[in-house]
């Protein structure tokens, strides 16, 4: 990772923290060869190079015997049928996206009634109460009409990250199908991709859920009970996400253990320099919301204050996200393409794992009261 990735965006008018440079530099240690996203461009390529060997067979000098020219194509016919697979695979990926879509905008039709409905009722509820003050119910107004759309923007979030776990069962599947019938290295770098680029596109809709409504996502309520015991500023700690699965892709090269070593301690002093700004901003607004003499009713000018400083929270969630996918970039320049696939299998795993503990400690048995 560049230095100039782990410059997090900072509110030095408020004063939170000093800029996570002078902590550490990724750059120094490993360098930055952008988001994996080719896909595409290596189906391609295998797809030309078994054309041309299609050609070769067909159209070449035939072999001493027709046993040798049979065993010749097992290899390739064995790489086209996994082809044909991966495309049938993408087919049916694209129908449960189209169909999420129709879902997705069947439920903005019925959010969009619902704000109407809510719109008249609170404009009926100032008609009944026009003896209070203008300027309250303007302010009033304006937060229940913000607080709509909040709301669908959760929804949405709610609903697409449903979609999100189900694709990355699936992909856990695939990774641990592929990885018992010893594929060839460039079909398995295009399973690491696509899981790879699935985790870049969960950090995607966060960003924007966490516009809609930043205490949400911190608070985590989008996941289960066990996911939010280790929650850390709206999702997964890196470095103790590293601890998790360095054990689980030995054995290790000597220079991939040191990278690893560097890899958690960057990991560690950049969570560090969050926490602590996160601790600064909390106090300030705490401060924004406590300023004022308390008591007196009126409490107006100091959340308008306070709301001001808001969007150094969502910062952080965005930060913090950040810094989660730098770590899994870093992991997977680190490691061979298996080694890779182990680890993405192990970690979508291990979140399998706490759901699953979620849902055994909702059910367990109770003693009567």
């Amino acid at each position: 990772m560049n230095s100039s990735s782990t410059h997090f965006v900072t509110s030095r008018r408020m004063g939170i923290y000093e800029p996570l440079h002078q902590i550490s530099t990724w750059g120094e240690s490993f360098k930055t060869n952008g988001c994996p996203n080719t896909s595409a461009s290596t189906i391609a390529e295998l797809e030309a190079k078994l054309d041309n060997q299609s050609e070769d067979t067909s159209h070449g000098t035939p072999g001493p015997s027709d046993k040798y020219d049979q065993e010749a194509t097992k290899p390739v016919d064995k790489v086209q049928r996994r082809l044909a697979q991966n495309r049938e695979a993408a087919r049916k990926s694209r129908l449960r996206k189209k169909a999420y879509v129709q879902e997705l905008e069947s439920s903005r039709v019925k959010l969009m009634q619902l704000e109407q409905e809510l719109e008249r009722a609170r404009q009926q509820g100032l008609y009944i109460g026009g003896g209070l003050d203008a300027g309250h119910l303007g302010f009033s107004g304006a937060v229940n009409s913000a607080h709509t759309k909040n709301s669908a923007g959760i929804a949405a979030f709610e609903m697409e990250y449903g979609h999100w776990v189900e694709e990355q069962s699936s992909q856990i599947c695939e990774l641990r199908t592929a990885l018992h019938a010893h594929i060839s290295d460039v079909e398995l770098r295009i399973l690491v991709e696509t899981a790879m680029n699935h985790y870049f596109n969960l950090f995607r809709m966060k960003a924007n859920a966490a516009k809609a409504d930043v205490f949400y996502m911190m608070s985590g309520m989008w996941k289960t009970s066990a996911e939010r015991f280790f929650l850390w500023i709206g999702g997964f700690r890196p470095s103790e996400l590293l601890k998790v699965l360095v054990p689980q892709l030995d054995p290790l090269t000597d220079q991939q253990i040191l990278d690893v070593c560097n890899l958690r301690q960057s990991c560690q002093q950049a969570e560090d320099a969050l926490t602590q700004g996160m601790e600064k901003l909390q106090q300030i607004l705490a401060e924004a919301v406590a300023a004022g003499q308390l008591g007196e009713g009126s409490y107006i000018p100091q959340l308008a204050t306070a709301l001001e400083k808001l969007e150094a929270v969502v910062s952080f969630v965005n930060q913090a996200d950040h810094l989660r996918q730098e770590t899994l970039q870093q992991m997977v320049r680190i490691l061979t393409v298996r080694q890779a696939a182990r680890g993405l299998l192990a970690l979508g795993e291990y979140f399998q794992r706490l759901r699953a503990l979620s849902s055994l400690w909702a059910t367990r048995p109770r003693e009567p009261a």
